[in-house]
Order: C-alpha cells, then structure tokens, then sequence
C-alpha cells in the first residue's frame, strides 16, 4: 500500500483464502471475485510484478490441476483435496478507483455441489 491502512490505485494485494476441508474429495474449485478493473498478476503479461507473483501460490497438500485468470475472478482448481486445512494465494494490481461490492467467495466440489463453503466479502474502497 502507497499509505499504510488505504488502498489507492495502483497498490498491489496479496489475497488469501484458506479452505478446511471437512473431507477427502476430488475436483474441487476455489473461486475468488476481483474488483472491477483490477488486474490478476502472474499470467505473464507485460508490466507485471514478477517478484510479488512469484511468492503466490498456496501451501497444504491439495493438488492444484489448473488456474483460471479471467478478467473478473480467480479460480483455481484442486484434482485431490485431503481433509484438513490448505490455502491459495493471488495477487492483484488495483488499477480502478472507488468502492466495490464483491460477491461471496466459493468452494465447491465440482461433482458433488452440495459440498460447498461461501464466504461473504468486506466493500473495498479503492483511492484515486
């Protein structure tokens, strides 16, 4: 952050979700908003911070099969998770000023959807 205790534009954040898992399953998706305007760092593009992208990633056992970058979101999709508890990190360049309502953030195991967590997410108030 350019100040400390405020985001502005052009700040980079460190997001991170951690998932306890109350069972082994198979296929199962994190899937994280980002605010309008805001750019998903680590796809190679560019103008990036290699070294903040770098550090992001996750840590517990889960076996990360893919991420998925789109302009509105993070996903990221786990072939085996182990009961217990794992977490996955992203980091965003926030490039847009204003106040942003995001929707929950979602786990869910892909081919069981009953299994599923949601976590409900603060404003984030961007400074010009």
């Amino acid at each position: 952050q350019a100040v400390p205790g405020r985001w502005s534009r052009g700040d980079i954040a460190r997001v991170t979700v951690t998932v306890d898992a109350q069972a082994d399953m198979s296929w199962v998706v994190v899937d994280a908003p980002v605010p309008a305007g805001a750019t998903l760092q680590g796809s190679g593009l560019g103008g990036e911070s290699a070294l903040a992208a770098r550090e992001a990633g996750g840590a517990g056992r889960a076996w990360l099969a893919y991420e998925e970058r789109p302009f509105d979101r993070y996903r990221a999709y786990y072939a085996w998770v182990p009961k217990g508890r794992f977490t996955v990190d992203y980091v965003v360049r926030l490039n847009t000023p204003g106040t942003f309502r995001l929707p929950p953030t979602r786990v869910e195991a892909m081919y069981q959807p009953e299994q599923f967590g949601e976590l409900p997410n603060a404003d984030w108030v961007v400074m010009p």
